[in-house]
C-alpha cells in the first residue's frame, strides 16, 4: 500500500463508496478549509490516484477551468494505493475502517486566509492533528476484539471471523491497528494453530 496520509486515505476510501468515484462531498468526519483541501487534492492529483472530469449535473466541483466545473474522480491506482482491486471499490471501506477525525486549527485557517503559504500551512497542521479512531460494529472493531481475547487469533481464523482476505488482516494489523492506532500486537507460534497474533492494548 502506497504511504498515504490518514486525511488521503480517508478521501480515497469514501470516494470508493460512490457509484462514479468521485472525492466531492468530503466525508464528514473531515474538517479542511478550502485551502487545505485544494493542497491535499493536488497532491493527489500529482501522484495520479486521482483525476478531473467536467463534473455532471449534481456532482460537486473542486475548482472551474474556462467556465467548466471540474470534479474529481479516483483511478485505479487511487484503490491500489488503498489496496482495493479495480472492480472491487465497494469494500474500501470495510477494508479501510480506521476512519480519522480531523479538526482545523482557527490559527492555520487564519493563515491559509491570508496567502498560499498558509494553506500549505494550514494542510500539515490539520494532518498532524487526526486523531484516528474505530466505529463501534465494524469488521476493524471485530478484528481488535478477537486480538484481545486471551488465546488472540491466527490469519487463518480472522479471515473466517471477519470475512476478510488474508492480505487485507495482515494489513490492518501492521497498518491500521500497529501504525495508526497505536496498538501493541505480538504473535508467536503455538503448536496445532500456527501463528497467532495478540494486542494488549496502546503501547
Amino acid at each position: 500500500m502506497s504511504r498515504l496520509t490518514d486525511t488521503q486515505l480517508v478521501i480515497l476510501s469514501a470516494a470508493t463508496q460512490r457509484e462514479e468515484g468521485t472525492l466531492l462531498p468530503l466525508p464528514a468526519s473531515l474538517s479542511l478549509n478550502k485551502g487545505a483541501a485544494r493542497v491535499v487534492f493536488e497532491s493527489l492529483l500529482k501522484r495520479g490516484f486521482v483525476v478531473e472530469r467536467p463534473a455532471q449535473r449534481g456532482e460537486e466541483a473542486w475548482r472551474e477551468v474556462v467556465g467548466v466545473r471540474q470534479a474529481l474522480v479516483i483511478t485505479d491506482a487511487g484503490l491500489e494505493a488503498i489496496g482495493v482491486e479495480a472492480g472491487n471499490a465497494d469494500t474500501a471501506t470495510e477494508e479501510l475502517e480506521c476512519a480519522a477525525n480531523a479538526s482545523a486549527m482557527p490559527e492555520a485557517g487564519n493563515a491559509a486566509a491570508r496567502d498560499p503559504r498558509g494553506e500549505l500551512a494550514a494542510a500539515d497542521n490539520v494532518e498532524s492533528n487526526i486523531t484516528p479512531t474505530v466505529r463501534p460494529g465494524t469488521k476493524l472493531a471485530r478484528l481488535i476484539d478477537l486480538l484481545e481475547r486471551e488465546e488472540g487469533i491466527t490469519i487463518a481464523e480472522a479471515v473466517e471471523a471477519i470475512g476478510w482476505q488474508a492480505h487485507s488482516v495482515r494489513g490492518a494489523i501492521s497498518g491500521s491497528l500497529k501504525k495508526k492506532l497505536g496498538l501493541t500486537v505480538t504473535s508467536r507460534l503455538v503448536e496445532g494453530r500456527g501463528r497467532v497474533y495478540r494486542s494488549a492494548g496502546k503501547a
